[in-house]
């Protein structure tokens, strides 16, 4: 009874009704207080990162800041040239609208069979998408008056909106697939309607209350559109694996009394032993999460958000609200024990382990190392506009739109701070600037440059036809940086100089992670020895905790660089390769999957455990605790791997990339970490597994509970 989750869980199972209420109380409470609170978006400014940032910083600060923009384009569908009458119409209907702060003047492309008009929004760029509608109303106005010509609009507030609701319907359609095929695995593997139900209730109602958590908590962390996202993702695989560790050995535990277990009695021993490893998994896990706020980054600050408020929530359901519904619904249930998942297959792999550790070790690590071998070769970029679904009408007007005017593509931005006294140099410098680039073929179009009212701050635009992910506007970028500003602005005594726009946002970013990598990981791998050291009172188990979660996540990055970032995959997996990986794909990968990876290997080291206890030898005890623990292993990896590769067909690259790598590595690491290479290192390492550990470990075995509670 020392242990926290036997004296939560017994009190649960003796007040079912007053846990089950207050369960959901509190889901209804989370949701509520979210909902009336509100959730707080992340603004321009949370994005800034690396010299990008800093002069967006400097930009905003005189009011030269980017701004929500819609082009509209008018072309012909078939030979001919668009009559100017049309432009004046689609100024005159957008000039009339609330949202719109300027309309400028027609262009007319290269070719003359295009013209567009440039529709500055109000406020800011963020927050264009969820005012562009009267805008696209008044564009489908003008097309329907005009059916003979082509009439669409694009630019960064209708692609944002059109993503979003591509991303809420691709949600919609993955809830669709995880949610029964879910339900199907735990039929299959409790062989009971009611006891396959609860775990998808209890993950359904921590989502809720994940949901409406990190809407109080976007008030602290704003929310950068992912943290919706990451609950959904991860909400349903921990939530279905920790009830699942947690009715497992319920069923076990009475199905070996015979029956002669009362209810509260088997409900104890369930949370004495997997309640103990839930509490373990679940810290492991938002203590992992918590790291990628060291990233300094809006982004990663939302998904650490998501996963740690979701993981705290499932693991709190597993705790409280479950032993009362076990309690209330443990004559309805069978009592005899749901067959291994994996029995045979268990069995078939761990004979040869146990004959041959060293080999089974060489052999599986080998094999590890094989697959993360593409790693070496991995590529980050981030993730430009061009990558996403033509199927959205916003994508295809943009296509139009660059196609008839290239040089919109995108457009390096130099900003240049100065005292207002020094503005005639910074114009002449910026003029110089000007000229070089005009002369210089990496470059194309007129640039433009623009002074803030006080004469502080000055850009100078600087397009580029090519998009932000291609060589040519990379070297752009760089050239800039190293040859025509130093030659220009960066003589200038007292001035500040930095180059933005999509250009070095697109370079920067990755680059900005790449310095902050080491700094996470070091945090993620000392968190995770930290946890399994304190967690088995073994300094040796909580070096061999992070050398397999190492090994797991190389191997699945790896194989995600050998499929996503070359173009076999493709057709099969329904992508254009990038010839990349996202750069917030690999970090985010490595903390969830080691958060993750804790779930198994607590709950199978928490099984040999209990058998070294009991005296067992360390080598016997070893395969005794993974074969009791396989089965429960294995349907949760079935049911964890069911949840990612649901987000496998989603549009968005990254969610792909993300999906499929976590799916890899949970079959990585339930199939081979946990059957092949664990077992043969504990039979080749012994006792020495549980140095420098002397006394009885905390959590009490079976027979300890049943003495307890007879």
């Amino acid at each position: 009874m020392k242990n926290p989750s036997v004296r939560v869980a017994r009190w649960s199972a003796h007040h079912p009704w007053r846990a089950i209420a207050g369960w959901i109380v509190f889901v209804v409470i989370c949701l509520g207080c979210g909902l009336a609170i509100g959730g707080h978006a992340a603004t321009s400014q949370d994005y800034r990162v690396g010299e990008a940032g800093r002069a967006e910083a400097l930009a905003a600060q005189g009011g030269l800041q980017q701004k929500p923009v819609e082009r509209v384009l008018i072309s012909v569908k078939g030979a001919g040239r668009p009559d100017g009458a049309v432009a004046s119409e689609v100024r005159r209907r957008m000039s009339g609208l609330a949202e719109v702060e300027s309309v400028a003047a027609p262009v007319r492309s290269a070719d003359g069979r295009a013209v567009r008009v440039d529709v500055t929004m109000r406020g800011p760029e963020l927050e264009g998408r969820k005012h562009v509608a009267p805008l696209l109303a008044q564009t489908a106005e003008v097309q329907r008056a005009h059916p003979g010509l082509r009439v669409e609009e694009s630019g960064s507030p209708s692609i944002s909106k059109d993503v979003q609701g591509q991303r809420g319907d691709d949600l919609s359609r993955t809830e669709l697939i995880a949610l029964p095929v879910t339900l199907i695995v735990l039929l299959l593997v409790f062989r009971s309607v009611v006891m396959a139900v609860v775990p998808l209730l209890l993950s359904v109602s921590s989502i809720m209350a994940g949901i409406g958590l990190s809407m109080v908590a976007s008030h602290v962390f704003p929310d950068a559109g992912v943290g919706t996202n990451v609950i959904l993702l991860i909400g349903m695989a921990v939530g279905v694996d920790y009830t699942l560790f947690y009715l497992k050995r319920d069923r076990e535990e009475r199905a070996r009394s015979g029956g002669r277990l009362s209810r509260a009695a088997a409900v104890e021993i369930a949370a004495a032993t997997s309640g103990r490893a839930v509490v373990v998994s679940g810290l492991a896990v938002a203590a992992s999460s918590a790291t990628l706020y060291l990233a300094g980054d809006v982004i990663f600050a939302s998904l650490a958000t998501g996963a740690i408020v979701v993981t705290v929530a499932a693991m709190v359901s597993s705790l409280t609200v479950l032993p009362a519904l076990l309690a209330k619904l443990g004559r309805r249930t069978p009592r005899r024990a749901a067959r291994s998942g994996g029995g045979r297959l268990t069995s078939a792999v761990l004979r040869p382990v146990a004959e041959r550790p060293a080999l089974a070790l060489g052999v599986a690590v080998a094999a590890m190392l094989a697959l993360a071998g593409p790693l070496l070769g991995m590529r980050l970029t981030d993730v430009g506009r061009e990558t996403y679904s033509r199927d959205l009408p916003a994508m295809q007007a943009f296509d139009r739109v660059n196609a008839a005017f290239p040089e919109l593509k995108s457009v390096n931005q130099v900003v240049v701070k100065a005292a207002p006294e020094h503005r005639a140099q910074v114009v002449t410098a910026l003029g110089a600037l000007a000229h070089r680039v005009t002369a210089d073929p990496l470059y194309s179009g007129r640039t433009r440059m623009r002074t803030s009212a006080d004469g502080r701050i000055t850009m100078l635009e600087v397009p580029v036809p090519a998009y932000a992910s291609e060589k040519r506007a990379q070297a752009s970028l760089d050239r800039l940086r190293t040859d025509h500003i130093p030659a220009t602005v960066g003589g200038l005594r007292g001035a500040e100089v930095a180059v933005t726009g999509d250009v070095a946002r697109y370079a920067d970013y990755p680059e900005h992670q790449k310095h902050r990598l080491p700094i996470i990981l070091g945090a993620l791998l000392l968190v995770t020895f930290v946890i399994t050291a304190w967690a088995f009172r073994s300094i040796v188990l909580g070096l061999a905790g992070v050398g397999l979660n190492l090994l797991s996540a190389a191997a699945s990055l790896g194989v995600l660089t050998a499929v996503f970032q070359h173009r076999w995959a493709e057709g099969l997996l329904g992508f254009t390769s990038m010839g990349s990986i996202g750069s917030r794909v690999p970090l985010f990968l490595f903390v969830i999957l080691f958060g993750l990876s804790m779930d198994y290997q607590v709950f199978t080291l928490s099984r040999v455990q209990e058998a070294v206890r009991r005296g067992v030898p360390a080598r016997t005890a070893a395969l005794e605790g993974i074969r009791g623990s396989a089965g429960v292993v294995t349907s949760a990896a079935i049911v964890m791997v069911t949840v990612f590769a649901s987000f496998v067909p989603l549009h968005l690259i990254e969610m792909k990339q993300i999906g499929f790598s976590l799916a890899v590595a949970v079959l990585l690491d339930a199939f081979v970490i946990r059957l092949v290479i664990l077992p043969a290192l504990l039979l080749l390492i012994g006792r020495t597994a549980w140095w420098p550990s002397r006394r009885r470990p905390v959590p009490a075995s079976a027979p300890d509970v049943l003495e307890n509670v007879g």
